[in-house]
C-alpha cells in the first residue's frame, strides 16, 4: 500500500457541530481523547509538523471540531475532535461538547476510523468507553495511542499494553493498540499504515490486520 504524504497536511476549516462540517464525502480519520492525553502532539508527530494541531498548557482549550486536507489526495482529511474529560469548564458546556461528539460520530458518513488517544499511565477512563461504546454501536474501527510510552520504563510499557490489550478482548475485532511516544516518534510508523489502511480502504482489502 503507498504511504500518504501526511507531512503535506494543511488546516482546511473548524466548525463547532457537525451541521457546520465540511462536505462529508472522501474519507476522514478522527482522532479523539482526553484534553491532557497528547491528542494534538500525536496529530502533530504523525504529521511531522510542530503546530498542525495546537497544544496547550491549558487542557481543554479545543472546543471546536477542526479538519486538515492531505495534499494530493483528494478527500482525504485528517479531523482533531475536541479533547474530553479534564477541560475546567462548565458542565453545561461538557455535555455538549459531549452530545456534538457523538453526533459526529453516528452520522459522519465519510469517516473510516477512530484513533483514540490515552495516556499510556491512565487509559480507558470512563470516557474512553464511553467512546468505543458508541464506535461499537456504528461498527466503527479504532485504533488506540498509548501515548507518552517514553514516561515509562520499557517493561512497564509492555505491561500496560498488554493490559489494555487484555480488558478490550470482548471489542478485539474493532479495536487495535499499539504505544506511542510523540517525543520520541516511537510508533509513529505503526500508526501511519494504520491511516493509510482506513483512508485507502477503496483499493485495500480489510481495514483491520
Amino acid at each position: 500500500m503507498p504511504r500518504l504524504n501526511y507531512h503535506t497536511a494543511r488546516f482546511l476549516t473548524s466548525a463547532p457541530s457537525l451541521a457546520q462540517c465540511p462536505s462529508d464525502d472522501g474519507a476522514e480519520v478522527a482522532f479523539a481523547g482526553r484534553s491532557n492525553a497528547g491528542k494534538s502532539s500525536a496529530i502533530n508527530a504523525l504529521t511531522q509538523q510542530k503546530a498542525l494541531a495546537r497544544t496547550s498548557r491549558t487542557p481543554g482549550r479545543t472546543q471546536l471540531i477542526n479538519f486538515f486536507t492531505v495534499a494530493g489526495e483528494d478527500g482525504c482529511r485528517l479531523v482533531d475532535l475536541p479533547g474530553y474529560g479534564y477541560a475546567k469548564v462548565p458542565e453545561k458546556v461538557k455535555l455538549e461538547w459531549q452530545r456534538h461528539l457523538a453526533e459526529y460520530l453516528r452520522a459522519r458518513r465519510s469517516l473510516q476510523g477512530v484513533v483514540l488517544v490515552m495516556d499510556v499511565r491512565h487509559p480507558l477512563t470512563e470516557f474512553d468507553q464511553m467512546l468505543l461504546g458508541w464506535a461499537d454501536e456504528q461498527d466503527m474501527p479504532v485504533h488506540i495511542l498509548l501515548t507518552k510510552a517514553d514516561k515509562l520504563k520499557p517493561g512497564a510499557a509492555r505491561s500496560a499494553l498488554q493490559q489494555v490489550r487484555h480488558r478490550l478482548q470482548e471489542w478485539e475485532d474493532l479495536v487495535s493498540v499499539q504505544l506511542f511516544s510523540a517525543l520520541k516518534r516511537q510508533g509513529v510508523e505503526e500508526a501511519g499504515a494504520r491511516l493509510d489502511a482506513w483512508l485507502l480502504s477503496d483499493s485495500e482489502g480489510s481495514l483491520l490486520e
